[in-house]
């Protein structure tokens, strides 16, 4: 039996205030200082990048999944409604700050006795609202808790969004210095509505087939473009990427559509059955660490908590001196 109804809600940890981060410390440590999981090691899937392509339509598949662990058949029945994060069609922007799921899951792993599983949806970047140190703030908290932070591009991998990466995640690196190695875990490029197939396939294949040429390094490149992808490699313990069909017409355009998979293109679905487990399967979910060691639900309020405060503190330099 697949399960629909989700038992959790969406949580606003993270708010903007007069263009200042305020992090709401009561939400954070009722959901990670509960008993069951405080002490339990995390790893924290977010999603980031351009507002109004998707991000929470597609953190609901990942809650669908882990409702459903072990189900073969987590996506459910074609008439039921996408529940979780709340997501709309439309141009303005809907999720503001940083929010997580406040039903934290426990997963068994053959690593891990048990793992806390944290899911996490944030602002998207390059609205009307937002300064670029808003947006650079809430970009680079966001790598510097997660254990995969998933990269939402819309139909190709362009040089600006390799450039805002860039910007955003060394204005996470000057924030963390005592870090030793790479500052960031795993970063996996997801670019939606693609539409190149005779380029590169659907699915991690194809991914991995554009992520070599976008990052590739050319000696007839710009020095500045060559130091964005030298940097971006030095950042990540791992990068990947996974082309996405668009979801179809109905999913874009229909103002009645909740979520129903009857509506949604099969390419779409055939895709979620890969990407979602590669993620989220127990054997390929990956821990927060931080300098070599496990971070718990307990540990993850003490650093976000101290990663803000830096932030607050106006003592990092305006972003655009960050990039090289």
């Amino acid at each position: 039996m697949v399960r629909q109804k989700v038992g959790g809600k969406q949580a606003q940890i993270l708010r903007v205030q007069d263009h200042c981060i305020e992090l709401d410390q009561d939400v954070l440590q009722e959901i990670l200082l509960n008993d069951r999981i405080k002490d339990k090691p995390v790893a924290v899937i977010s999603l980031a990048g351009d507002f109004r392509k998707g991000k929470s339509f597609m953190l609901c598949f990942f809650l669908r999944y882990l409702y459903n662990s072990g189900s073969p058949v987590w996506l459910g029945s074609p008439s039921d409604p996408l529940r979780g994060f709340k997501w709309r069609s439309g141009c303005d922007r809907h999720t503001t700050g940083i929010l997580i799921w406040d039903e934290v899951f426990l997963v068994n792993t053959s690593q891990e006795k048990e793992l806390a599983v944290l899911l996490m949806d944030t602002q998207g970047i390059n609205d009307d609202k937002s300064t670029i140190k808003e947006s650079a703030a809430i970009f680079a908290l966001t790598a510097m808790l997660s254990s995969v932070l998933v990269y939402n591009l819309s139909q190709n991998i362009q040089e600006n969004d390799l450039q805002y990466l860039q910007l955003f995640t060394d204005y996470g690196r000057l924030a963390q210095q005592h870090i030793i190695g790479e500052p960031f875990q795993k970063l996996l490029f997801l670019v939606r509505d693609w539409y190149h197939v005779q380029d590169a396939v659907f699915g991690i294949d194809g991914g991995r087939k554009l992520l070599d040429q976008r990052l590739e390094v050319k000696e007839n490149q710009h020095p500045q473009l060559q130091d964005i992808r030298k940097h971006i490699r030095s950042f990540f313990t791992e990068i990947s990427a996974f082309l996405m069909p668009h979801p179809g017409l109905e999913v874009a355009t229909g103002a009645s559509f909740d979520g129903q998979l009857s509506k949604i293109s099969e390419d779409f679905k055939e895709q979620l059955l890969q990407l979602v487990p590669s993620l989220l399967a127990p054997e390929n979910l990956i821990p927060k660490v931080i300098n070599g060691r496990k971070v718990t639900c307990q540990q993850l309020v003490i650093y976000m908590t101290t990663y803000v405060h830096m932030f607050k503190q106006d003592t990092l330099p305006e972003p655009k001196q960050c990039s090289r």
